[in-house]
């Protein structure tokens, strides 16, 4: 009896110990494509002095840079798409 106790608990801790490798995997994984998401794209983008201008004007109320209020309109614009 106390031998099947033993080999049970043999076969659940063997398990644990694939789950625990599978959950570092999986972590790996994660943090792979998290790392991805972060990489930035480079887009030339060409815009009028008056664009500019506006642009830079906005972004320094909202205490930004002109490349992050780009960034920030194009996902507020993108989002809102979404939710159409």
């Amino acid at each position: 009896m106390e031998e099947k106790i033993l080999q049970k608990e043999e076969k659940l801790k063997a398990r644990l110990e694939q789950l625990s490798v599978l959950e570092k995997e999986i972590l790996q994984k994660q943090k792979f494509i998290k790392d991805k998401e972060k990489e930035k794209k480079q887009v030339l983008l060409r815009l009028s002095p008056s664009l500019w201008n506006e642009l830079a004007a906005w972004a320094e109320d909202d205490i930004r840079s002109i490349n992050g209020q780009i960034e920030f309109l194009l996902s507020e614009c993108v989002k809102q798409r979404k939710n159409h």
